[in-house]
């Protein structure tokens, strides 16, 4: 049982990451109350710091639906726990530094670290698929 609670807390830290840099978005953004009407045609605007914190958002959502499969599936599939959280870590703290990345607008950086991030659920899968 602790091994699943260990696999919810990094559901849990992947799904609140991008809302981290939607905060630091809108504060870099000078987001006021009455921004919030209209909170994407504010962040649509945006320019350094808070133009590049809202993209981290954005990626970090466009790749969560993939660690998210990965991860259940390698459950699922009862992947070894190790193996599940050493990749499930790994990605975690890989999009941290990628969004470390972004908001220093760190471009090469970032890229090989949105690649080796991305690598992470990837593998998962292939171990599933050699499984079957």
């Amino acid at each position: 049982m602790q091994e699943i609670s260990g696999i919810i807390y990094l559901i849990l830290a992947a799904c609140l990451l991008p809302y981290i840099f939607t905060i630091i978005a809108k504060i870099a953004g000078g987001f006021k109350i009455k921004d919030n009407q209209n909170p994407r045609e504010f962040l649509a605007k945006s320019t350094g710091l808070a133009a590049r914190a809202n993209a981290a958002q954005q990626n970090s959502f466009e790749s969560l639906p993939l660690f998210l499969a990965a991860v259940l599936m390698a459950e699922y599939m009862v992947i070894d726990q190790t193996l599940i959280m050493t990749f499930g870590l790994a990605y975690i703290i890989l999009r941290i530094i990628y969004g470390i990345c972004y908001l220093a607008n760190w471009s090469t950086l970032r890229s090989i670290i949105w690649l080796l991030s991305m690598l992470c659920p990837i593998f998962l899968l292939l171990l599933i698929i050699r499984m079957i």
